[in-house]
């Protein structure tokens, strides 16, 4: 070997110990890292129920929005069958024929879910009731509905229509 070559080997020899003390790794926590990965995926896992529990609940949302839709859109028909009764008529046939229109109109709205408020005589909730007049009558106690121009409608705890009312006192 040449004076050159054997020059370049004691320099590599030398340089070997130093290499492998940078190539060892240093000590890894692992239980750490298990710890941050294990975190990490039990809340993906609790981001993913909260999802699924929000997609059922505006799956069934929607399904009593588009019911109180339609009820909102049959409603001017079953205010106008309501005038029709109260108007005198001398024609039984026809007197008959908007009763039992209005009937079955009332029987859909039944199997629909949907209740049918604001009579006279009841106590008057400003959650249910739209009151447009107020009159002064000894008579009737605090708050009640004396007169109703329209009738209320909700469909489970959502209020389709408020009852137009008179309340007394």
């Amino acid at each position: 070997m040449c004076p050159e070559q054997e020059e370049i080997l004691e320099e590599t020899e030398q340089e070997t110990p130093a290499e492998a003390e940078v190539i060892e790794e240093p000590q890894v926590n692992w239980e750490e890292k298990y710890n941050a990965e294990h975190d990490t995926y039990l809340r993906l896992a609790a981001e993913f129920d909260n999802f699924r529990k929000r997609t059922i609940r505006e799956k069934e949302a929607s399904y009593g929005n588009g019911k109180a839709d339609a009820v909102s859109k049959l409603l001017p028909v079953y205010d106008n069958l309501e005038r029709a009764l109260n108007q005198p008529t001398e024609d039984a046939a026809y007197k008959k024929g908007v009763e039992l229109t209005m009937t079955e109109l009332v029987k859909i709205f039944t199997s629909l879910g949907v209740e049918i408020f604001g009579a006279p005589g009841d106590a008057f909730d400003p959650n249910l009731h739209n009151a447009v007049m107020h009159t002064e009558d000894e008579t009737l106690g605090e708050n009640t509905i004396c007169q109703v121009f329209q009738k209320g409608f909700k469909v489970g705890e959502k209020v389709v229509r408020f009852a137009m009312v008179q309340v007394a006192n």
